[in-house]
């Protein structure tokens, strides 16, 4: 660096605050924003634990997405400290970030100390091309892709709600995806279940599904479960998925759905539909309510019919089942405000899209008890549903 290059350096780091890594490694997981401002080979060969990448040419437009609230507290590092320096006068000075750092010698000092390096998954060349424009928006990029081809997603149905979900889910990169639904492809099916063929009636809805994903996208495992989820097998199918999509059609499923991941403490994206109508709602267990806040009691028959009796438009399972698959997408990326304590209310005919909160019941019979009090012998008992709901009816 010319005399001249090292004096303007030394200007701008008079004119900022400089942190010495044994005190970054303190804060690292404590609620403290650190990003790596290196060009993508370098982050590839390792980062700080935690940490988020913005290249420094890329920090004036994306830094907002990655560190929104502009009073958190920020620390940027780099190979030796110069480039983290002028990206801190920037942020200070420019974009109007009121705490933020430079780590004293990067990432270098950082592992002279001994401190640990994480070395990040990398995409093959394939995965950066299918995935290019997930990396390009800031809200995923690709540690977030890396995320959602880590991340393991259940589904409950492969019908109408189920299938537009699996797809884009597929497409999105999701990694695997298990399948739950013990019926078979019919006729009647396809003017809306839009993951099966003509060719495929008679098929199990499952081996479907499994072949229509796997023609649009091998990166993704699909776990097929040719069964109807029931009371006997609920928490062996639910556990160990990170996320599950609700798209059941009964409230006695609903039920034990609820009641066995609020136990496993998994979130449910669930959602529903009846001729013009759905509805769409977050279910993350202690985040926010349960379904059983929502619903205490299951509706009268007569206000609840199915959609065999009072029928769907076929794109509407469509409309909301993406919508269930873009807020699947937020949960595991990280990204905006997931739909948990609100319930999307969607009408087809008048074009409207509208909400209502929902808290948490302190006297509700599930989600009210704390999860260390629920005993070995409480996790795996559930009710009769199927009573339940026709007392209530």
């Amino acid at each position: 660096m010319s005399p001249s290059g090292a004096e303007f350096i030394r200007q701008v780091k008079a004119g900022i605050t400089e942190t010495d890594p044994q005190v970054v490694h303190e804060l690292v997981g404590n609620g403290v924003a650190i990003v790596d401002v290196r060009e993508a080979d370098e982050w590839a060969q390792g980062h700080l634990p935690g940490a988020k990448h913005v290249p420094r040419g890329y920090l004036e437009s994306r830094i907002e997405g990655v560190v929104p609230d502009r009073s958190q507290r920020v620390v940027l590092y780099c190979a030796s400290g110069n480039r983290s320096a002028l990206a801190a006068r920037t942020l200070g000075h420019d974009l109007g970030y009121e705490h933020v750092e430079s780590m004293t010698g990067g990432i270098t000092l950082w592992k002279d100390r001994g401190y640990e390096v994480e070395a990040p998954k990398t995409l093959s060349a394939e995965q950066r091309e299918r995935y290019s424009r997930h990396i390009l928006i800031p809200e995923v990029g690709e540690s977030g892709q890396q995320k959602l081809l880590d991340a393991r997603v259940l589904l409950l149905g492969a019908g109408g709600l189920g299938s537009p979900t699996a797809l884009y889910l597929a497409a999105a990169g999701v990694g695997t995806l298990g399948i739950v639904d013990n019926d078979v492809v019919d006729l009647s099916n396809l003017q809306r279940q839009v993951i099966h063929t003509t060719a495929r009636i008679g098929v199990p809805k499952v081996e479907s599904a499994e072949e229509t994903i796997h023609a649009l996208n091998p990166d993704v495992t699909v776990v097929p479960y040719q069964t109807r989820l029931d009371a006997s097998n609920v928490m062996e199918i639910i556990a160990g998925w990170d996320i599950i999509v609700d798209g059941v059609d009964n409230f006695p499923t609903r039920y034990l759905l609820n009641d066995a991941s609020v136990r496993l403490q998994i979130p449910v994206v669930s959602a529903s539909i009846l001729g013009f109508d759905g509805q769409l709602s977050i279910f993350k267990p202690y985040d926010g309510p349960c379904y059983r806040c929502l619903f205490p009691e299951p509706p009268p028959a007569e206000l609840a019919p199915s959609c065999g009796a009072n029928g769907v438009l076929g794109v509407l399972p469509g409309t909301m089942g993406l919508l269930q698959a873009t807020e699947v997408i937020k949960l595991i990326v990280g990204a905006g405000e997931p739909a948990i304590g609100r319930l999307l209310l969607y009408d087809a005919l008048a074009a409207t899209l509208s909400e209502v909160k929902v808290r948490r019941d302190p006297e509700c019979p599930i989600c009210s008890r704390d999860p260390e009090s629920i005993t070995d012998e409480e996790m795996g008992f559930f009710p009769d549903y199927e009573a339940f709901c026709a007392a209530a009816g």
